[in-house]
């Protein structure tokens, strides 16, 4: 197969380098050995027991990824069958990704938050392999005490010799990353830095509690945690001081954005596309919400959970109702293992089983001015939103560990490169339950906080958008969402809004515009199978069918069923190196 190439840049490191020599192969393991060994190169090297981020780093790993785009090149995949094409453009898509990082995103230099210990869906951070494992031991406590206020020394922790010796040595290594952090962002951007000057305040608080719990049996290792709070501390105040030497945008642009879009994730739509795409959703959102309003005006108002209990009795409830409703409804296949109990004695930490034990005395937290959108609609009618939550998401993860298909396909997606597929997905049921009736035996106006829900999601693909095309900026891109959300029921100066810009802004290719153009795509190939099919089509056969396909960019899955690829780019696009 003769493949224009151009492909990827990613994360961050590597282990070994190939050697310039050809690279000759034609079998499915052949492939599966190329994606492993990729995988193992995007890890960081490291230098005196640091990830290295320099230059000369970047440069070998640069080199690397073009030797390692060289090898997959080399594979025909031409007589392959469909589904092990699409695990090799899985590959190519990913090396194409990497390719993008280091020609156009380059987070070691222009993202400050890139250093940080927490990774997520947030943004791109230090791909370190179980660098942090060590401190990661004793994370869950640590952070349980800055929840709920108590006094690290009532934590008093104890760990083994060796477990300590591997901790310590983690956290002598934090301030050389933090140094090498301020040598290598030479074109950071102002809108990554704020971001990252609210999120290390969560880390310098995290090893200053840390510090405090071992005092007492690990005074050595308390002093190390002191070190780094201290080092994350001088990071912190080094960004204050040169905000005003930053870019003050960190949009990558319309074209860079296009780019991503057909090459990362396999996307047939650029900017312009999904912008059309989302300014039409939000008219039908606000249109049907108005339609709701009007259609319920005599209606009482909804009842509001107001307690931890009732929240909880509403959530559970809902779960179950959903579930049984997709299985009697025959929409899709609920197999044995599905137990909502999984999500609702997870959700935020460990929920006591019995409802009795939860507190049901009234809770501050509950109120008006201390609640953000997302907990306004749940309060009034959860379904929606949690379905989105546990049969979207959790579901998904858990179908996922069961994927058996291949190593590639099984494997977790980098670079946030399934966004589409994943939120497409979740996003989807929201809406498309309410129409097959889910909403049907419960009070009328619960669909108004459907459609409050989609416009909350506009509120953010909005400025998505307009942050990628270098627009507007963060303060503005803030102030944009809570002017465009219904009722008054966002804050620009609310945690949640500062995180899902940041969402948007720190992936490539956005989050939350794909939020919106993830279930379009999915609607849209549920429409195409329908037609195809005609009067044999059954909905529960298609969405299995689009499940089992694992999580892969939805152009993937819709060549698989349909046997059509070409919405997809087959030869990997040239990208030139972007100057902000």
């Amino acid at each position: 197969m003769v493949r224009r190439f151009v492909t990827s840049v990613a994360t961050f490191s590597c282990l070994l380098m190939l050697s310039g020599t050809a690279f000759a192969a034609d079998t499915y393991d052949d492939l599966v050995k190329v994606f492993s060994e990729f995988r193992k190169f995007q890890e960081a090297e490291f230098v005196g027991g640091v990830p290295d981020f320099s230059p000369a780093a970047i440069q070998r790993k640069f080199d690397g990824l073009q030797q390692r785009q060289a090898n997959l090149d080399a594979i025909n995949v031409d007589d392959w069958e469909v589904w092990q094409q699409v695990d090799y453009h899985l590959v190519r898509a990913e090396m194409n990704a990497l390719e993008f990082h280091h020609k156009v995103h380059r987070p070691w230099s222009r993202d400050p938050g890139f250093y940080s210990m927490f990774g997520g869906d947030a943004g791109a951070t230090m791909n370190v392999g179980d660098f942090f494992d060590p401190i990661m031991t004793v994370a869950e406590p640590v952070m349980m005490m800055i929840y709920t206020g108590k006094e690290p020394g009532d934590l008093n922790l104890s760990i083994d010799p060796d477990d300590e010796q591997e901790m310590r040595s983690v956290l002598e290594a934090i301030p050389g990353v933090y140094q090498q952090a301020q040598e290598n962002l030479t074109e950071a951007a102002r809108d990554f830095a704020k971001f990252a000057i609210r999120n290390f305040e969560r880390e310098i608080e995290f090893y200053e509690v840390m510090e405090q719990a071992l005092a007492e049996k690990h005074p050595e290792t308390a002093d190390a945690a002191s070190d780094a709070a201290d080092a994350v501390r001088r990071y912190v105040q080094w960004l204050q001081d040169n905000q005003h030497t930053m870019a003050e945008k960190a949009g990558l642009g319309k074209e860079n954005y296009d780019w991503w879009l057909r090459n990362v994730q396999l996307s047939p739509w650029g900017w312009e596309n999904n912008n059309r795409i989302i300014q039409q959703e939000y008219n039908r959102a606000i249109t049907f919400l108005k339609l709701e309003e009007h259609r319920n005006r005599d209606l009482p108002p909804l009842d509001v959970a107001m307690t931890d209990r009732a929240y909880h009795a509403s959530l559970r409830q809902a779960l179950h109702y959903v579930t049984d409703f997709l299985e009697s409804e025959n929409l899709m296949t609920i197999d044995d293992w599905v137990d909502p109990s999984d999500y609702y004695l997870w959700r935020g930490g460990k929920t006591p089983e019995r409802l009795e034990d939860i507190d049901d005395s009234p809770n501050p937290e509950w109120l008006p001015e201390n609640t953000n959108v997302d907990t306004k609609y749940r309060q009034r009618e959860i379904l929606p939103g949690e379905t989105h939550e546990f049969i979207g998401h959790m579901l998904d993860d858990q179908r996922q560990e069961r994927l058996t298909r291949s190593p590639i396909r099984s494997a977790p997606r980098h670079f946030n490169m399934s966004s589409m597929r994943l939120e497409g997905w979740a996003v989807s049921l929201e809406e498309l339950l309410v129409q097959a009736g889910v909403l049907d035996d419960r009070p009328q106006k619960g669909r108004e906080m459907l459609y409050i829900m989609l416009a909350s999601h506009m509120s953010l693909a909005i400025p998505d958008m307009k942050m990628a095309a270098n627009e507007i900026n963060l303060d503005e891109a803030r102030a944009l969402c809570a002017e465009i959300m219904p009722r008054g029921w966002t804050r620009a100066d609310e945690d949640v809004v500062y995180f899902e810009m940041q969402s948007n802004l720190r992936n490539p290719g956005g989050f939350h515009s794909n939020v919106v153009t993830g279930k379009a795509y999915f609607m849209k190939l549920f429409r195409e199978r329908a037609q195809e099919l005609d009067e044999e089509f059954i909905i529960k056969d298609f969405i299995d069918e689009f499940l089992s396909s694992g999580l892969i960019p939805m152009p993937l899955i819709r060549w698989e069923m349909t046997g059509d690829s070409s919405e997809i780019v087959m030869e990997s696009e040239p990208l030139v190196r972007w100057t902000p």
